[in-house]
């Protein structure tokens, strides 16, 4: 098994007043030539917005992008939908960015900071129709078990949200003490955990909050909590 550890104050980071952004990989004016992706992990973003702030109708082409809301009340909205659509904390959010679309992304909140992680995903296929979908998911249905989130628009599999790309975005809350062994979809694939909150063992390496590993080269790795955490798999093509 090969790993990389990516320590939480590793991150890139701006400040912008409104926007406070952690980076895992090469962002905007934050450049690391040793975190540009993680196969077709292209961003993972940390983001706390101000209350009533956001980003401004802007363009993406050719990116999934998977947001996920922590605490507070994200809005979108984008040419394909005229009207604010709110994504609340335990929702996920996905769009396909495809052949061209233009959105908005604020804290709807007046006087609550938002908290997210925005991940953009290179797909597999280039140019197809923008798509735009959002889902809520059971809490207690990842309690010490894993609880798919994302999969390829080619994969059967009923109740996670569509990509194009072969990737698996799924999480798992962990009480202290236990453990779980996640298996790999392929030899051809690698994940990168996020340890949202609390403290977990993997492979001889202790992760606290916001720190992260990439994993590949294995068909599976065993997670133990040292304490209770939330723990996101963000799995995709080593390309």
């Amino acid at each position: 098994m090969k790993t990389v550890v990516h320590k939480a104050e590793s991150r890139g980071f701006a400040n912008h007043g409104w926007l406070q952004a952690n980076h895992s990989f090469s962002f905007a004016n934050y450049y690391n030539p040793e975190k540009v992706q993680f196969g077709a992990l292209r961003v993972l973003n940390d983001d706390i917005i101000a209350p009533k702030m956001g980003f401004g109708t802007h363009p993406h082409n050719n990116m999934e992008i998977i947001t996920i809301p922590l605490k507070g009340v994200l809005k979108h909205r984008d040419n394909m939908h005229v009207e604010w659509q709110p994504v609340l904390p335990g929702e996920v959010q996905i769009m396909s960015a495809g052949t061209g679309v233009q959105h908005s992304e604020i804290n709807g909140s007046v006087d609550e900071h938002l908290s997210l992680f925005q991940i953009w995903i290179i797909p597999n296929k280039e140019n197809v129709k923008p798509r735009y979908d959002q889902k809520s998911f059971d809490v207690s249905e990842r309690k010490n078990k894993l609880q798919t989130l994302v999969t390829s628009i080619d994969e059967d599999f009923d109740g996670s949200l569509k990509i194009h790309q072969d990737a698996v975005l799924s999480r798992i809350d962990l009480d202290k003490d236990k453990s779980f062994t996640y298996n790999m979809k392929s030899k051809n694939h690698g994940v990168y955990v996020m340890n949202i909150h609390g403290e977990i063992e993997i492979d001889g390496n202790s992760l606290h909050t916001r720190d992260a590993i990439g994993i590949t080269e294995t068909e599976s790795f065993t997670i133990k909590a040292s304490d209770s955490s939330e723990i996101l798999f963000i799995e995709v093509p080593m390309i």
